[in-house]
Protein backbone atom coordinates (compact mmCIF):
# COMPACT_ATOMS: atom_id res chain seq x y z
CA UNK A 1 0.00 0.00 0.00
CA UNK A 2 1.01 3.53 -0.39
CA UNK A 3 0.73 6.39 1.42
CA UNK A 4 0.58 10.25 0.10
CA UNK A 5 0.38 12.87 2.22
CA UNK A 6 0.07 16.90 0.57
CA UNK A 7 1.32 19.88 1.95
CA UNK A 8 1.81 23.62 1.44
CA UNK A 9 -1.59 24.69 0.68
CA UNK A 10 -3.47 27.54 1.91
CA UNK A 11 -4.00 30.83 1.04
CA UNK A 12 -2.54 32.77 -1.33
CA UNK A 13 -2.69 36.22 -3.28
CA UNK A 14 -3.33 36.87 -7.14
CA UNK A 15 0.10 37.26 -8.71
CA UNK A 16 1.62 35.29 -5.83
CA UNK A 17 3.43 31.81 -5.43
CA UNK A 18 2.99 28.57 -3.47
CA UNK A 19 4.30 25.62 -3.62
CA UNK A 20 2.61 22.14 -2.80
CA UNK A 21 4.87 18.84 -1.58
CA UNK A 22 3.21 15.63 -1.75
CA UNK A 23 5.19 12.42 -0.22
CA UNK A 24 4.98 8.94 -0.75
CA UNK A 25 5.03 6.33 2.11
CA UNK A 26 4.79 2.44 2.54
CA UNK A 27 5.43 0.41 -0.56
CA UNK A 28 6.68 2.55 -2.86
CA UNK A 29 8.91 0.61 -5.04
CA UNK A 30 6.23 0.51 -7.60
CA UNK A 31 5.68 3.70 -7.89
CA UNK A 32 7.30 5.25 -11.70
CA UNK A 33 4.80 8.44 -11.77
CA UNK A 34 3.31 10.98 -9.10
CA UNK A 35 1.19 13.68 -10.99
CA UNK A 36 -1.04 16.78 -9.42
CA UNK A 37 -4.45 16.67 -10.40
CA UNK A 38 -6.91 19.63 -8.98
CA UNK A 39 -11.13 19.53 -8.22
CA UNK A 40 -13.06 21.99 -8.65
CA UNK A 41 -16.59 21.88 -6.57
CA UNK A 42 -19.21 19.36 -8.25
CA UNK A 43 -16.48 18.76 -11.21
CA UNK A 44 -14.12 15.84 -11.51
CA UNK A 45 -10.54 16.00 -11.04
CA UNK A 46 -8.32 17.49 -13.48
CA UNK A 47 -4.61 16.54 -14.78
CA UNK A 48 -2.40 19.52 -13.90
CA UNK A 49 1.10 17.36 -14.66
CA UNK A 50 2.87 14.60 -14.23
CA UNK A 51 6.67 13.87 -13.59
CA UNK A 52 8.16 10.30 -14.62
CA UNK A 53 10.52 10.06 -11.72
CA UNK A 54 12.73 7.72 -12.87
CA UNK A 55 14.08 9.93 -15.64
CA UNK A 56 12.83 12.91 -13.68
CA UNK A 57 10.81 14.15 -17.53
CA UNK A 58 7.79 16.21 -16.51
CA UNK A 59 4.61 16.45 -18.44
CA UNK A 60 1.55 18.87 -18.44
CA UNK A 61 -1.61 19.57 -19.23
CA UNK A 62 -1.50 22.24 -20.85
CA UNK A 63 1.48 24.57 -21.90
CA UNK A 64 0.02 27.55 -19.82
CA UNK A 65 3.95 27.20 -17.51
CA UNK A 66 2.50 29.08 -14.51
CA UNK A 67 2.61 26.24 -12.75
CA UNK A 68 6.10 23.48 -12.75
CA UNK A 69 6.42 20.05 -11.28
CA UNK A 70 9.38 18.71 -10.00
CA UNK A 71 10.60 16.18 -7.68
CA UNK A 72 12.65 13.34 -6.01
CA UNK A 73 12.88 9.66 -6.49
CA UNK A 74 14.62 8.83 -3.62
CA UNK A 75 12.42 10.41 -1.35
CA UNK A 76 9.66 9.68 -3.69
CA UNK A 77 8.51 13.44 -3.31
CA UNK A 78 6.68 15.47 -6.16
CA UNK A 79 6.60 19.01 -5.82
CA UNK A 80 4.21 22.02 -7.40
CA UNK A 81 5.24 25.03 -7.79
CA UNK A 82 2.33 27.65 -8.84
CA UNK A 83 3.47 31.36 -10.09
CA UNK A 84 0.85 34.10 -10.48
CA UNK A 85 -2.00 31.94 -9.36
CA UNK A 86 -5.46 33.87 -9.94
CA UNK A 87 -8.70 33.48 -8.35
CA UNK A 88 -9.77 30.92 -11.16
CA UNK A 89 -7.11 28.58 -9.86
CA UNK A 90 -8.43 28.08 -6.42
CA UNK A 91 -9.49 24.47 -5.84
CA UNK A 92 -8.88 21.57 -4.20
CA UNK A 93 -5.08 20.10 -4.95
CA UNK A 94 -4.47 16.55 -5.30
CA UNK A 95 -1.04 14.16 -5.53
CA UNK A 96 -1.83 10.45 -7.03
CA UNK A 97 1.13 7.83 -7.58
CA UNK A 98 0.96 4.86 -10.12
CA UNK A 99 3.39 2.37 -11.75
CA UNK A 100 2.52 5.10 -14.90
CA UNK A 101 1.24 8.68 -15.49
CA UNK A 102 -2.14 8.89 -16.53
CA UNK A 103 -4.00 12.04 -16.98
CA UNK A 104 -7.60 10.43 -15.96
CA UNK A 105 -7.62 10.45 -12.25
CA UNK A 106 -10.11 7.08 -12.83
CA UNK A 107 -6.56 5.53 -13.65
CA UNK A 108 -4.80 6.65 -10.42
CA UNK A 109 -4.58 4.14 -7.79
CA UNK A 110 -3.11 6.15 -5.44
CA UNK A 111 -3.94 9.37 -3.81
CA UNK A 112 -3.32 11.66 -1.12
CA UNK A 113 -6.46 13.60 0.73
CA UNK A 114 -5.80 16.50 -1.17
CA UNK A 115 -4.94 20.32 0.21
CA UNK A 116 -6.75 23.24 -0.59
CA UNK A 117 -5.67 26.20 -2.13
CA UNK A 118 -7.49 29.64 -1.81
CA UNK A 119 -6.38 32.33 -3.80
CA UNK A 120 -7.77 35.74 -3.86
Amino acid sequence: QVQLVESGGGSVQVGGSLRLSCVASGDTSSVECMGWFRQFPGREREAIANLLLGPNVPYYANSEGRFTISGDKAKTTVYLQMNYPTVEDSATYYCAADRRCFWSAREYTHWGQGTQVTVS
